[in-house]
């Protein structure tokens, strides 16, 4: 993704994650006032998003863009039709590139740059109180922000952050957080990524922190693991506001827990695939009371696994149907010709990686069924866990990590007698060691016939 490359934005899976918990939803089955036309009557049960207004105040090369707009067509519609995009970029190298790369993807928007898209001290579209949407990965931790000039800039409904004795903002995330709420409308939402640090952090942050719980407009807050950016290693988490929150969640804050469900991509990557996105996706509309979607990904598991079963049951049938083939496979291979080997080793990899691929899905299933079955939300031990503002500001002292909700979830019993296993291991390691020490041998008798 062009944007991940140059801009430090978490790769795809991560803002892809903000584009779906409620961008996607707009094109759902979610009303939000504002937008032109009420409900659009060319999608069944949808809401049209026509003149809604879109920023990315720290829009680098435009990868939040870009994933809006891939949700927004795949919905079905045309995002330049039924959005209209706005970004603030001091570096202008990296605003030509977003321009390019919206573009690349059919996309066309109002960017700004150089001083006076520098967002602390500018509001160079004149939005704040404006947006429909607020999607961004803003660089965390900035420094020696001029204090009275970004006071003088506005959009902080909840004060200034610590100052110090230069009159500088000495760490600028919560003047991002205060951007990113006060650009909104009355029923406007924001989703961004924000240093991990950000959620408990104390001094005028806890302050401003505070006030935003107090709003009731602090919706979802998701703690994401290591390694999801591609040359940076931090964590991060994802904060999501709405404006626009229903009566009865206004008192609630859900907290998800993420740092333990990803996919490894290599050493120094992680993601989350489609799946684990949709599980994801899942535990908030749940919380929003949402059933009728749930059902559907429990429907779209069942197609993709081409069965009804019961989902533990096709895991169990997959997991045998791998092992019965990797042995298959070994025995071809033995059998083949030496000049067939190859060809036989590559034709069951193909058989071997589609029945993967299944089970990985099926193991997804099983995940998410066995937490919330048909469709019911509970909090789960070590993931989620939803939480009032009294209990946030009183007992938490105005934390926001995850961690501090969720608690720790028990260790899996993996069903392996531990010294039954070690006594297994010490015997291979036994067998291994007379395997190496007959070679040795061997080729030490070897060196001797050929008079080394």
């Amino acid at each position: 993704m062009l944007a991940a490359a140059y801009d430090y934005n978490p790769i795809a899976s991560a803002s892809g994650l903000l584009s779906a918990l409620f961008v996607r939803e707009s094109c759902e089955n979610v009303r939000f006032p504002g937008f032109s036309g009420g409900f659009c009557p060319t999608f069944t049960d949808s809401v049209c998003i026509k003149d809604s207004v879109r920023i990315d105040p720290a829009c680098g090369s435009g990868g939040m863009f870009v994933q809006t707009g891939d949700f927004v067509n795949q919905a079905g519609m045309v995002a330049n039709n039924t959005m209209t995009f706005y970004g603030q970029e001091k570096v202008e190298y990296n605003s030509k590139l977003c321009l390019m790369n919206m573009a690349v993807h059919g996309l066309t928007g109002v960017i700004k740059s150089g001083d006076e898209a520098n967002t602390f001290y500018h509001d160079a579209h004149n939005l704040n109180g404006c947006c429909d949407y607020v999607m961004a990965n803003p660089p965390f931790n900035v420094d020696k922000v001029k204090s009275e000039s970004a006071l003088s800039a506005g959009r902080l409904p909840f004060g200034l952050p610590g100052v110090n004795k230069e009159k500088e903002v000495g760490n600028a995330n919560y003047l991002w957080i205060s951007y990113f709420y006060s650009y909104l409308n009355e029923h406007g939402r924001a989703g961004f990524v924000m240093a991990s640090s950000a959620t408990d952090s104390s001094g005028k942050d806890k302050n401003i922190r505070e006030a935003l719980i107090r709003t009731g407009h602090v919706d979802v807050m998701i703690s994401v693991a290591n390694n999801f950016f591609y040359t940076k290693s931090l964590p991060c988490s994802l904060w999501f506001f709405d404006k626009g929150k229903p009566e009865e969640l206004l008192d609630k804050v859900l907290f998800i827990d993420a740092r333990n469900y990803y996919t490894v991509v290599d050493r120094t990557l992680n993601e989350w695939t489609d799946w684990q996105l949709k599980n994801l996706n899942a535990i908030v509309w749940l919380y929003r009371g949402e059933t009728d979607k749930y059902k559907s990904l429990l429907a779209e598991y069942h197609t993709a696994l081409g069965s009804d079963d019961a989902f533990t049951e096709i895991r169990e049938r997959l997991e045998k149907a791998v092992q019965e083939k990797r042995a298959e496979a070994k025995e071809a291979v033995n059998a083949a010709a030496k000049r067939e080997k190859k060809a036989v080793q590559s034709a069951y990899d193909e058989a071997i990686t589609a029945l993967e691929k299944q089970l990985t899905i099926a193991k997804e299933a099983c995940w998410l069924y066995e937490k919330f079955g048909d469709g019911v939300y509970q909090d789960v031990l070590g993931l989620c866990k939803i939480a009032d503002r009294a209990t946030i500001i009183e007992e938490k002292g105005c934390s926001l990590t995850p961690g501090a909700y969720v608690g720790v979830a028990p260790v899996e019993d993996d069903g392996v007698d531990f010294h039954e296993r070690m006594t297994e291991i010490q015997q291979e390691l036994l067998t291994l060691q007379a395997e190496s020490n007959e070679l040795m041998d061997t080729i030490t008798r070897n060196f001797k016939e050929l008079g080394i």
